[in-house]
């Protein structure tokens, strides 16, 4: 198959959730128009941002199924599903599912608990997955950190090459340069390469990358556009200013307690996507407002995404 190469930001959206932690599927249609009027060109859901790894198959379905519902009339709006990766059968099951309700694209990690052994054992997997969806393009998501699985993609790229064709490529969320660059090369760019570290994409643009994912272009996308643009135009002063914006951003969320804050940002744009469920920490009502104070302190105002429409207070009771 064809394989098509994304390009611009891809969003990792928070799965909203209700007061009592539940799904809130209600408010995707808005979210997507949000996303969409920021400049936003496709979303990754149910990811790492998205919670998927807490969630049920049942949830997950009805995620995949709201975001296929509120995307249909756009086809330049990419959704992307995240599968999972330690249950082979659940990952093939909603592979399914995703084709089924019309998704572009799906995404698996690594086993992370039970780990491949050897590269082969992951193309394997790969594989094995990839194959109840055969003309659905499939990106293996790189994100070590959280998997404890960190073989070079480029390795995983030859294993694959020729073996795979519905194999789009790599949802990479890692710092290793060297490893991307050589995956971006790989057979005259054959597969598409989406960087996932918000905080190092000035330098992916620098090596080549045309598209990537991020949980802060979630609520900050107008940023992430003006780095691109000065890149682009050889501001180079700028587009560095600018992703040290980033950085300072993406520091509050270590200072509150970790993915849980993005929510908070969210929060501070008149999108309520509710709490992280456990076991991540969310914030207390006032750790919130001296959050709100230093978000200040940042300007977050000046570059934060825009809500150009009154959500509904009761769809986020």
């Amino acid at each position: 198959m064809s394989i098509q190469h994304l390009e611009g930001l891809i969003a990792a959206p928070f799965t909203p959730m209700y007061k009592d932690h539940s799904v809130n599927t209600e408010i995707i249609p808005q979210y997507y128009e949000f996303l969409k009027a920021n400049g936003i060109t496709g979303a990754f859901i149910c990811g790492s941002t998205g919670e998927g790894v807490s969630m049920t198959m049942k949830e997950k379905m009805s995620v995949a199924a709201a975001w296929a519902t509120a995307t249909k009339a756009d086809p330049d709006f990419k959704v992307m599903m995240f599968l999972g990766g330690t249950c082979i059968a659940d990952c093939k099951e909603l592979a399914l599912h995703a084709q089924h309700v019309g998704l572009d694209a799906i995404s698996i990690t690594a086993p992370f608990y039970f780990k491949p052994a050897n590269i082969e054992a992951l193309a394997a997997i790969c594989m094995d997955v990839a194959s109840v969806v055969p003309d659905m393009p499939l990106y293996y998501y790189h994100i070590p950190v959280l998997t404890g699985v960190g073989f070079l993609m480029i390795d995983l790229l030859k294993e694959l090459d020729g073996r795979l064709p519905n194999f789009a490529g790599v949802k990479y969320t890692h710092e290793d340069f060297m490893d991307f660059l050589s995956c971006m090369h790989f057979k005259n760019g054959r597969y598409d390469m989406l960087w996932g570290r918000d905080e190092n994409m000035l330098p992916a643009l620098a090596i080549g990358a045309k598209g990537a994912v991020g949980s802060t272009f979630n609520y900050a996308a107008p940023l992430y556009h003006g780095i691109t643009d000065a890149f682009q135009k050889g501001d180079l002063q700028k587009a560095q200013s600018m992703q040290q914006t980033s950085i300072d951003m993406i520091r509050l969320l270590g200072k509150y307690g970790g993915i849980a804050t993005g929510k908070a940002y969210m929060k501070l744009l008149g999108l309520d996507c509710g709490e992280f469920r456990s076991p991540v920490k969310n914030m207390t009502a006032e750790a919130f407002e001296l959050f709100r104070k230093d978000a200040e302190q940042i300007n977050f105002g000046n570059f934060s995404s825009k809500l150009s429409f009154a959500l509904n207070s009761e769809k986020i009771k």
